[in-house]
């Protein structure tokens, strides 16, 4: 009698990994938060949060209208939407109204999101490859910026590579 072959590990990083990124991401935040001269710290954070408020806008965009083009997405994606909106909020929360739109390099594209490609699968893909680009650019942005506003773009970094790993491997959670 043949013996089952053992369930295939799936690719890609583990939760360990992404959780240990997040709090390398974190102490590497808090060890640079004191070289800050506060001559362009104000204004580079500003900037920071505006951009980073935008960029989870446009990503937020780019959900809705998958979701608008495929609904039998809806359970898969809907919790990964809700952080995506959750995002947006802390970057935008304790700002100036003046601060983000100024602030903001790209107020058009959340208006009007990249094509949604034609089926579920290449849907998915595109939005792993949008989380995985905003989260590597974010996670090199961190060392710009001081403190706090620095361990919320490493979280919120480490969030969207989870969310990247979560739709290419076809998790729920």
């Amino acid at each position: 009698m043949p013996y089952p072959s053992p369930p295939r590990i799936p690719s890609g990083p583990r939760r360990r990994t992404l959780l240990a990124s997040a709090a390398s991401a974190a102490l590497l935040a808090g060890c640079t938060a004191g070289a800050d001269s506060g001559g362009t710290g104000p204004s580079a954070t500003v900037r920071a949060r505006a951009r980073a408020a935008g960029d989870s806008r446009e990503l937020l965009a780019r959900y809705d209208a998958v979701l608008a083009a495929f609904p039998g997405l809806t359970g898969r994606l809907h919790p990964l939407r809700t952080e995506v909106a959750a995002h947006v909020a802390a970057f935008t929360q304790g700002t100036t109204p003046t601060a983000t739109p100024s602030g903001s390099a790209s107020p058009s594209p959340s208006a009007s999101p990249s094509p949604v490609p034609a089926t579920e699968k290449d849907a998915l893909a595109s939005l792993a490859a949008a989380e995985r680009t905003l989260a590597d650019r974010r996670a090199r942005e961190l060392l710009d910026v001081p403190g706090e506003p620095a361990r919320l773009l490493a979280s919120v970094a480490a969030a969207g590579a989870a969310h990247a790993y979560l739709l290419t491997t076809g998790g729920t959670k």
